[in-house]
């Protein structure tokens, strides 16, 4: 868990006097849960980033420094100088200079577009300058957005109200269009090479059941990560894409392993096979045993592999499209086997002659790709996983 609140005039000071001793007595409090220090960032230039501080004996002067040399809203009165993409550079070249690095993944990436590809306060060139700045700290993105409780009302109906607070162009089964979009932003990314992940957060402020439009920190959304219980190879797994998200508890457990050439990679790893070589793709997911927050027992009804090819940097920075990327084969639950406690699916890419990546997105509805999704609809009901990438690299 990360303790993420916003920042604002002179906040830097509240971090350091206020908030983080509470943060020390949590961990005293709640010792079996790893918690982390950091904040949502006012980023320079562009909306909101959660901003994930190493755990280090002077974490806590680590995000002063961050924050009261950079949050955009820190100064008072306003200084507008403050509130530039340049400026986000600079915060990113400061934050390499540190001994533990923090990560840096941007919040709600499109709740300020207007249309689909219509972008506002991030852009894609905008991400690929944060990438190749700082590539092991600016990682990724939020491929599902918090306040997905916007649609519901107190008493447990539903209002007009559109999921993540995405009140221009809509999530697309939950998540952002940057994601969402088969051969779209993320894909252009992943096409470059890049390492560029999703996570998953609550954006937690008002309960939905006190008005609010928030479920608690894994109420709905999950980020579940690779990783041994410790503060250090968590925000590892992270930064190297460690990692599947899920809402409404779709799935507990997802693996996603490639083999070829007698060498395996699993999410977010890369594995190096001959041109021309049949390479092994295995897919094992579990379903929770347990009723999910609403009630539900939700169970998978599709799941889709999906491959891009990787051809290196684009010309236009501005590029959101990886027209090479495809669905390469849908599983239905008639196409999967049942092993132990798993479902799980087998698929052999033959003869793979260009660098590509593979990513596993599923869903329990019955949309071929996420469709917008409406004003006061259940986000119980529409509920999506998406796995971040495994890169296969030609020799």
């Amino acid at each position: 868990m990360v303790s993420t609140d916003h920042g604002g005039p002179n906040h830097s000071k509240v971090n350091l006097e206020l908030a983080y001793p509470e943060l020390l007595t949590s961990r005293e409090a709640v010792p079996e849960v790893i918690q982390f220090y950091g904040m949502e960032f006012d980023t320079p230039g562009a909306d909101h980033s959660s901003l994930i501080i190493p755990h280090t004996y002077d974490e806590s002067e680590r995000l002063y420094d961050i924050e009261s040399q950079f949050n955009k809203r820190e100064p008072f009165p306003r200084d507008r100088n403050w509130d530039t993409e340049p400026r986000m550079l600079e915060a990113l070249d400061f934050m390499k200079t540190m001994e533990s690095k923090p990560v840096v993944i941007a919040n709600h990436p499109s709740r300020s577009a207007q249309g689909l590809g219509e972008y506002g306060l991030y852009d894609p060139a905008e991400f690929r300058n944060w990438n190749d700045k700082a590539p092991d700290i600016a990682v990724g993105m939020a491929g599902a957005p918090g306040h997905q409780a916007a649609t519901i009302s107190p008493d447990s109906s539903f209002r007009e109200r559109p999921r993540g607070g995405y009140g221009r162009f809509p999530t697309m089964g939950g998540f952002d269009q940057m994601t969402a979009r088969l051969g779209g932003f993320w894909d252009s990314m992943l096409g470059e090479g890049r390492r560029w992940w999703i996570t998953a957060n609550s954006d937690a402020h008002v309960h939905w059941k006190d008005g609010g439009a928030d479920f608690w920190p894994g109420e709905y959304s999950k980020t579940y990560v690779y990783a041994e219980k410790s503060h250090e190879d968590i925000l590892n797994g992270i930064r190297e894409g460690r990692v599947f998200v899920t809402l409404g508890d779709l799935i507990s457990e997802l693996y996603v392993s490639v083999e070829g050439g007698h060498h395996t990679a699993e999410i977010g790893g890369s594995i190096h096979v001959s041109p021309g070589q049949d390479v092994q793709v295995t897919i094992r997911f579990k379903e929770p045993e347990s009723e999910n927050a609403w009630g539900q027992k939700p169970s998978v009804s599709r799941v889709d592999l999906i491959i891009g090819e990787v051809s290196g940097p684009v010309t236009d920075r501005d590029t959101d499209t990886n027209p090479s990327t495809q669905v390469l084969q849908r599983f239905y639950q008639e196409d999967w086997k049942e092993e132990n406690a798993y479902k799980v699916i087998r698929f052999t890419l033959a003869e793979l002659d260009n660098n590509s990546y593979i990513r596993i997105r599923g869903t329990n509805g019955d949309e071929l790709e996420p469709e917008v999704d409406s004003a006061g609809e259940n986000p119980w009901a529409d509920l999506w996983f998406y796995s971040n990438p495994v890169f296969i690299e030609i020799d």
